[in-house]
This record gives C-alpha cells, structure tokens and sequence, in this order.
C-alpha cells in the first residue's frame, strides 16, 4: 500500500479503503516520528544531498496546489507501508528512484533478529542484522538489496520513504514532459544537455559528504 507524487504532476490515486488506511497511517504520532527521525539522521550525515533533495521537492509543490506532502517533517516525496504479516523482499533494485538519493528502510515487527529478517545488499556482499525498529539508507536505485525470511509465528513489516528520478526530471525540464522540453530546447541547450546527463554520476556522488566534511575524523 503506498502513496507518492508521479509524474508529470499528480497523486497516486488508491482504493476508498486503502486511502482511509493510509490516511491514518500518515498522521500518526508513530509513523510521524520514524519519519523526523529519518530527516534527522538525512540532515547529520549527507546535509548536502539533502539540500538538493528539498530544494527540488520544494519547486515541485509550489508548482501545483493539489501535490500531497505526505509528512511535514520530510523532504521524500514518497512513502510505502507493507504489512506482511512476514515482509520479504527478493533480491531487487529500484531503477525508478533517484539513483544517488537514500532510500530509506524501517524493519518493524517481531522476530527473532538474530535468526531472520536480515538486510542483504548483495553487491557489496553484505548480510547484516535487522533488528525491529531499525533504519538503513541506501541508494536503492542502483545497489541491489533484499531481505531474509522469518519464522512462521513471527511478523514483519516495513515502512519506507523515497523519492522516484521522474519528480526531479519533471523539475529540471521546467515542469514538461522530456517529450515537450526536448521539442522546445535551442541547440545550445541539447549539448548542454548532454553534458549534465554525462556528468551527473559524479554530481550525485559529489553529493555524499565525507567524513572530513562532516567535522569527523577516523
């Protein structure tokens, strides 16, 4: 069950029934916490990816009335609910979401951590613990993740925020389709293009502060 901003610039549209679920879900004490807490930890360790992040959703809601901010205290525009009752996700990659952007991950439930429901990023090669009510953020738009099963008297679910490429495209092209924006650019501004699209790798990961930028030393 999930609610998001979709291009070019409407709401997802759910069922009578989900929305009224979702709705309740979005203004709860809970969920509102795990969010701020997630825009803390977005803030204290990539304060520059979260500048661009709010800086873009924040020109994509001014430029219509009707977008729905999910939490007041995110700058996602996305959010997705899943209740199991036993959450598993196979090995996956989400090639709609920002690529160099952190999704962001909340294992809740109860299991038996140490036997299930682990976080696996198998490009990195990585099985880690997940406890419930922990959080990870990845780039889930280009790293490969999934998780382990639980036992069968055991629940889990998870809740996770995002924000998919198509609501910064829709952005940078002036609020128009890549259709329209390419039928109305000058020369000049397709080779401009290019250039962004051929760098915009490394302007993501430029993105990641490190430790130094952060004021920490290892």
């Amino acid at each position: 069950m999930k609610i998001k901003l979709k291009l070019p610039n409407a709401n997802i549209v759910n069922s009578e029934a989900n929305a009224a679920v979702i709705d309740d879900l979005i203004n709860s004490v809970p969920f509102k916490r795990l969010s701020g807490y997630a825009t803390g930890i977005f803030k204290s360790w990539a304060p520059k990816l979260y500048d661009y992040c709010s800086r873009q959703f924040e020109r994509l809601l001014a430029s219509d009335n009707s977008l729905i901010r999910i939490f007041d205290n995110s700058v996602l525009a996305s959010a997705a609910f899943n209740f199991g009752p036993r959450t598993v996700c196979v090995p996956h990659i989400d090639f709609g979401n920002l690529p160099f952007l952190w999704c962001w991950i909340w294992g809740l439930g109860w299991f038996n951590w140490k036997k299930g429901g682990h976080l696996v990023l198998w490009d990195l090669k990585l099985v880690i613990e997940f406890p419930p009510g922990t959080v990870a953020a990845i780039p889930s738009g280009v790293c490969r993740h999934g998780n382990t099963r639980i036992r069968k008297n055991e629940t889990r679910y998870s809740f996770t925020q995002y924000s998919s490429g198509g609501n910064f495209r829709w952005v940078d092209r002036g609020f128009q389709t890549e259709e329209d924006y390419r039928a109305t650019r000058a020369a000049e501004e397709a080779k401009e293009e290019e250039i962004r699209k051929r760098d915009r790798w490394e302007m993501g990961l430029n993105m990641f502060s490190t430790l130094e930028e952060l004021g920490l030393h290892t």
